[in-house]
């Protein structure tokens, strides 16, 4: 009877994704245990830039995909799911780039997701970056030079090493294997 209840139980335990079929370097066969763990939408994620973004040369235009990096271990209940250094990328939704009288470049990004394995994580996080702008100056040199000077802004840049926060999207279940 015990048999028969410790099968039951294993085969429910298979069914609901709690444990998995094993085998023994002897050969037989058993059921290891597992638990999952699920890392709940809207989890805060820092995520950290691997390269300059910048709006200067006209290089970087919208769609523009660019890499960030996971900065900080990303635990559920108490188990790290996605580890720092893991991959994610981001897109330009809008960019302006800088033009004479002290217009300054500007765009805006958004966060994607995470590349953990081969599994896309979807996040989100929406920025937006301007340069410095020199209307000012800009005024005060049409007014003093006539028209024969002209300033501009200056760019958008968002550094290599900034962090950028995103948030997950759906609720994401991780397998824990039993030790």
């Amino acid at each position: 009877m015990t048999s028969i209840m410790m099968l039951m139980i294993s085969t429910n335990a298979l069914a609901q994704g709690q444990a998995s079929v094993v085998q023994t370097p002897s050969g037989a066969v058993g059921v290891a245990s597992q638990s999952e763990v699920t890392l709940p939408s809207n989890t805060e994620v820092i995520l950290r830039m691997t390269d300059d973004l910048t709006t200067k040369g006209g290089k970087i235009e919208v769609g523009h995909v660019f890499r960030l990096t996971v900065a900080f271990d990303v635990r559920a209940q108490g188990v790290v799911v996605i580890p720092a250094g893991t991959p994610a990328t981001g897109e330009v939704t809008m960019r302006t780039g800088k033009a004479v009288f002290g217009k300054s470049g500007k765009m805006d990004v958004e966060l994607r997701q995470i590349d953990l394995y081969g599994r896309r994580i979807p996040v989100t996080g929406k920025y937006r970056q301007e340069g410095e702008g020199n209307t000012l100056a800009a005024v005060g040199a049409v007014f003093l030079a006539a028209g024969l000077m002209f300033v501009t802004g200056k760019s958008a840049v968002i550094p290599r090493g900034r962090e950028l926060v995103a948030y997950t999207i759906t609720p994401e279940p991780f397998p824990v294997p039993s030790k």
